[in-house]
């Protein structure tokens, strides 16, 4: 790697954050020389698909969601949202594992907040107790204490026992992997607290937002919202190729990782693991957080430690291809979760054939189960054949299936979620403050401001924007 220019921009590592963040830094200055450097053989980070015959496999991420909107005006700016497919019309709704049966979320009840009142008289997922303690959250006082808060403890708070462990704990988990008991409300469910610092209640903020209107989608839905997704036909890792393509012819050095940055005068001197260097006024981290520990160690010691200190957990998603006669279930559902007190082996799984069309013939289903996580970690030490049994075996007791799949693939992404546990928006704080301390560096990862496609894009964009 030569000397570059001085608006020229390092980016280190493809996945999704840095892509992403050079797709925003090229729109902005398409004559900016940018450089993106990947340790391994491919960009995209977990997105990851593979089609075999007519199968179309996400191993990774499947879609995104329109809120906040930053995936989706990109696909916009790099003229692609033509591209994009929307969830099925039928089969829609999320379900959850309820004393070894699947039972529909109530219609309308979104994450914490029930929008409509009748389904949550007549779910059979809460008890008459459980229902009248969640009714009686508009009598709950509002905290005082500005603290972060775990989740469960401000949904055990405001809702009870009951709905947290049946409804809004697993709901909650499936979206980070985690342990609700210490999530951090400030950095993950940051909305709900600022109804109860405003409205006093999560029952008087859903009166007001239905007066408003603002609840016109969220009273038509039930749980995931789905219509408020999107896919590509030929599955997610459509998306990273874009954005490569996106780049001018170079930009992207696979299997090229960064070994050392050093501060040189006024710029940073990037040494590559294939020898080379180069010099640049701008350096973006888009690594995980163990990775942009290392390189930050010396640049900037407090953030390098906050970002070791930061958990992640793993996770197995097992890929079966079935026969859909195999399936006793015929409910065409687009996925379920599995709260921890059904005491199963599995954390959810998701019909992805049922989501999106295209991805499979209509007489077979792709479905992806979920094991491992924060909770259950010790699975993950069984080999990829136990894994598949013990989706196989759960799956057999919950929807029926027989048979033997038409294929199945195991894919483990090993300390790929980070845990936004209690004290987070802090934390976040403390490694920015550390960074502002070298001037030229900076940090993107979905360890610190929100995961998930559209959070991850949409930091990539605030990133490009300050960066001259």
């Amino acid at each position: 790697m030569s000397e570059e220019t001085e608006l020229a921009v390092a980016i280190v590592g493809g996945g999704l954050s840095g892509l992403a963040t050079a797709a925003h830094l090229h729109l902005k200055n398409p004559d900016r020389k940018l450089v993106l450097l990947e340790a391994s053989n491919r960009v995209g980070g977990v997105i990851r698909t593979e089609t075999i015959d007519d199968f179309v496999l996400d191993l990774g991420a499947d879609m995104f969601a329109l809120n906040p909107p930053a995936a989706i005006d990109l696909c916009r700016k790099l003229g692609v949202e033509d591209r994009l497919i929307l969830p099925n019309k039928t089969g829609r709704g999320a379900m959850i594992v309820h004393r070894g049966k699947l039972k529909p979320l109530p219609d309308g009840f979104v994450l914490m907040r029930a929008t409509k009142m009748f389904p949550m008289l007549t779910t059979g997922l809460l008890s008459l107790r459980g229902k009248l303690r969640m009714f009686a959250e508009a009598r709950v006082p509002k905290r005082t204490s500005n603290e972060d808060e775990s989740v469960a403890s401000f949904v055990r708070r405001r809702l009870g026992n009951e709905v947290l462990q049946q409804i809004v704990g697993p709901l909650v988990a499936g979206i980070y992997t985690a342990d609700v008991e210490t999530l951090s409300m400030n950095a993950t469910m940051k909305a709900f607290v600022d109804m109860e610092r405003e409205y006093g209640s999560l029952t008087r903020a859903t009166l007001a937002r239905r007066r408003s209107g603002q609840d016109s989608v969220e009273r038509s839905s039930a749980g995931a919202r789905y219509e408020q997704f999107r896919a590509f036909p030929g599955g997610m890792m459509e998306l990273p190729k874009l954005l490569c393509e996106s780049l001018p012819v170079g930009t992207v050095r696979l299997q090229c990782g960064v070994q050392s940055i050093e501060r040189l005068d006024d710029r940073w001197l990037v040494r590559d693991t294939e020898g080379g260097s180069g010099l640049y006024r701008n350096v973006v981290i888009a690594t995980p957080p163990r990775v942009s520990s290392q390189l930050l160690l010396k640049i900037a010691p407090a953030a390098s430690a906050e970002l070791s200190s930061i958990k992640s957990s793993s996770t197995a998603i097992v890929v079966m291809v079935v026969r859909r006669d195999d399936i006793v279930e015929k409910r065409r559902m687009f996925g379920f979760v599995v709260p921890p007190i059904e005491q199963r082996k599995i954390l959810a799984a998701s019909f992805a054939s049922e989501k999106f069309a295209g991805r499979a013939p209509d007489d077979h289903v792709i479905i992806r189960v979920f094991i491992g996580g924060t909770l259950q970690p010790e699975l993950l030490e069984n080999d990829d054949e136990t894994l598949v049994k013990i989706a196989r075996s759960e799956l057999a007791d919950l929807i029926g299936l027989r048979g033997t799949p038409v294929l199945s693939r195991v894919v483990r992404w090993n300390n790929a979620m980070p845990q936004y546990t209690l004290g987070h928006v802090e934390r976040v704080r403390r490694i920015r403050n550390s960074i502002a301390n070298a001037p030229g560096i900076h940090l993107i990862s979905n360890a610190l401001d929100g995961v998930g496609i559209a959070p991850v894009i949409a930091a990539a964009e605030k990133l490009a924007s300050k960066i001259s």
